[in-house]
């Protein structure tokens, strides 16, 4: 499982949120999205740590605490929908 860490502010980088979520307990891996045509992060990161009973700490203690001039959003990932589209449906015509 994985932590979401939404609002975050442009300039955090891996150092800074591994920093946070270590108080917490060990962080396994960090990953800030960034935007494919500007490279910028967008605001957002996924936080994976050690166990799910730190990642349950980390959320308690974070979730609403302002960091970075921000008020935090942190709670468990949702798993990633495959929006990859394929449509292909009919339209209703009415008759």
């Amino acid at each position: 499982m994985s932590i979401y860490v939404g609002n975050l502010s442009y300039e955090v980088n891996q150092e800074d949120l591994n920093e946070v979520f270590t108080e917490y307990g060990t962080v396994k891996r960090v990953h800030i999205p960034s935007d494919r045509e500007t490279g910028r992060a967008r605001g957002f990161a996924f936080v994976e740590m050690e166990s799910e009973a730190n990642e349950d700490k980390a959320i308690q203690a974070l979730d609403g605490a302002e960091w970075m001039d921000r008020q935090l959003k942190v709670n468990k990932a949702k798993p990633r929908e495959d929006n990859r589209g394929g449509g292909g449906g009919r339209r209703n015509s009415g008759f």
